[in-house]
């Protein structure tokens, strides 16, 4: 897991890891969190199946860390991403294609209606097909780009839309032969003793790790 900062950091960082670190190990995964962008060199990620983008922020990673990251991914690894992790790297324009989309802005933290857009995903098939949630409700440059839209949120539920209908907040996708998933989900660290946003998160890194 990766939280690098270089901009805005949430304080939700502590809680967003705790709760990552305890799903992975309930599904008998080994974890480990970091800050530190040396470990994206190509011996360092060869360990590790999927790395976890947790509410990062501005320009994180060096020129070099930026093709390591691209070619291990390419080549078979696993990103997700989580809330913030769409609001860096705005000087790499790859990263818009690992990520799926590139973070604009976003009204006050408030309540609106979530509505699952694929049922079948390990990241939504516990989830009920519209619910209520309290959160930062990201707007993006544009729809992610060959992406599979998971969640929705209505606009007509909240003030401060931009993306119309079918605004999306979740999505998986591929990247070379690596797969991809993101949430902009997860503003409040209360949102990280969420049973249904845990069990988005869970599903997430299921997905990823099989």
């Amino acid at each position: 897991m990766f939280s690098r900062t270089c901009g805005y950091r949430h304080e939700s960082i502590p809680d967003a890891i705790a709760a990552l670190t305890t799903i992975a190990h309930e599904d008998g995964h080994l974890v480990e969190a970091t800050e530190d962008p040396s470990v994206f060199e190509p011996r360092a990620l060869a360990a590790w199946d999927v790395v976890v983008w947790v509410s990062t922020s501005g320009e994180v990673l060096d020129g070099e860390q930026r093709r390591a990251f691209a070619d291990w991914l390419r080549a078979g690894g696993s990103y997700a991403g989580v809330h913030s992790a769409t609001a860096c790297e705005y000087e790499w324009d790859e990263y818009e294609r690992i990520a799926g989309a590139v973070f604009t802005d976003h009204p006050q933290v408030q309540e609106a209606v979530v509505r699952v857009a694929d049922p079948d995903h390990p990241s939504t098939v516990d989830l009920p097909p519209t619910w209520r949630h309290r959160d930062e409700w990201y707007n993006f440059r544009r729809p992610p780009r060959d992406r599979t839209v998971l969640l929705t949120v209505d606009e007509e539920s909240y003030t401060g839309g931009t993306m119309g209908p079918g605004h999306p907040v979740a999505w998986h996708g591929s990247y070379g032969s690596g797969q991809t998933w993101y949430t902009s989900l997860g503003h409040d660290a209360e949102a990280y003793t969420d049973p249904l946003f845990c069990a988005h998160l869970r599903g997430g890194l299921r997905s990823l790790l099989g």
